[in-house]
């Protein structure tokens, strides 16, 4: 099952360059990497990044992340993942932009 994590140009820039990261500056003060599943993805973006320009989406496999990835009661009591340890660069099987048209994010077909 593929999970996603919406970072800003410049964390996944960071990503990139380190090959590692604890996430967001949210993710760093929760102790944890804050992922979405497809369904939940564009609430996400809605909520927590509204009106935001250069977003970037990043796919990974939930299966490969082992028992770091936990399901944990969230937004609205749905299972959000949760990844307890960095995120590394070899979890990404593929990034996408989010481009903002007309204020919302819009989201790879991909995903669909």
């Amino acid at each position: 099952m593929l999970i996603y994590k919406i970072f800003r140009a410049n964390e996944w820039a960071a990503l990139q360059a380190a090959g590692e990261t604890t996430g967001a500056p949210v993710d760093v003060a929760d102790g944890f990497v804050h992922f979405s599943t497809a369904e939940q993805a564009a609430e996400t973006a809605a909520k927590h990044f509204a009106g935001a320009e250069g977003l970037v989406l990043l796919a990974c496999e939930a299966d490969t992340m082992g028992e770091a990835l936990k399901w944990e009661v969230s937004r609205g009591g749905a299972l959000f993942p949760h990844l307890y340890r960095p995120l590394q660069m070899d979890d990404v099987l593929w990034s996408a932009s989010l481009p903002l048209i007309e204020g919302r994010h819009q989201f790879p077909e991909q995903m669909q």
